[in-house]
């Protein structure tokens, strides 16, 4: 039997989606109706003028659901908790491309961590950032955070940095401790960079957002040196 999303995970959906009871067309020009529904979706077909209630949205979301749930446990070969998996299904309604994103090749690696950062690089639409893709994608790694460490018994998580890869304070490696911060530098100034325009952006919404995207950035980080 496939596993469902949960209760967090269908609220995170249908916040993000929005309930539209009566047909229009989205900023493609493609008919569209409840949580997101299309016609490419599957039934029912989109046309017109047409009008469901919210009981119906909510039923036709459940089934155009259920493909993406079967996706991830396709695609997923690691333990995920019940927050974990919402989050993938969430990520790959809205985009389709879980099972060709580096997110999940870093994921089937055993690299948690990594997802959050990784979800953060899908919030562009037409070559620009969305605010509302970022909005989304921050709140898929706050929900992804919730979600307790796994490792799987086939996947081995990643491991502590070599001591050659250390950084060296004073010429001598710091190993041990907060030191194998070397080889996290790249991660720890890309995601600076990344969300420099929203930290500079005098909107305390964005601002807010950026500051928890580089806080679970660093918490990352800090997981994996401890390791």
């Amino acid at each position: 039997m496939t596993r469902r999303i949960n209760a967090a995970g269908l609220s995170h959906v249908k916040q993000w989606e929005g309930l539209k009871t009566r047909a229009y067309r989205d900023v493609a020009g493609i008919l569209t109706i409840g949580y997101g529904h299309t016609s490419a979706a599957g039934a029912p077909m989109v046309t017109e003028s047409m009008k469901i209630t919210e009981a119906q949205a909510e039923e036709i979301l459940s089934r155009d659901l259920r493909k993406f749930e079967e996706r991830v446990e396709r695609f997923v070969k690691v333990p995920l908790t019940d927050n974990q998996f919402a989050v993938l299904v969430s990520f790959d309604f809205n985009t389709g491309k879980l099972d060709k994103s580096t997110l999940l090749k870093k994921l089937n690696k055993g690299d948690y961590d990594a997802v959050p950062v990784e979800l953060m690089k899908w919030v562009h639409a037409g070559g620009k950032k969305v605010k509302g893709l970022v909005n989304r994608r921050a709140a898929e790694a706050g929900l992804w955070a919730k979600g307790e460490f796994v490792s799987s018994n086939t996947v081995e998580a990643k491991t502590k940095a070599p001591a050659t890869d250390v950084a060296v304070v004073g010429g001598t490696g710091a190993a041990g401790g907060g030191g194998a911060i070397g080889p996290a530098l790249p991660e720890i100034v890309g995601v600076g960079s990344g969300q420099q325009d929203e930290l500079s952006s005098g909107d305390w919404t964005r601002i807010a957002i950026a500051v928890i995207i580089v806080v679970l950035t660093l918490y990352g980080i800090y997981r994996k040196v401890r390791a």
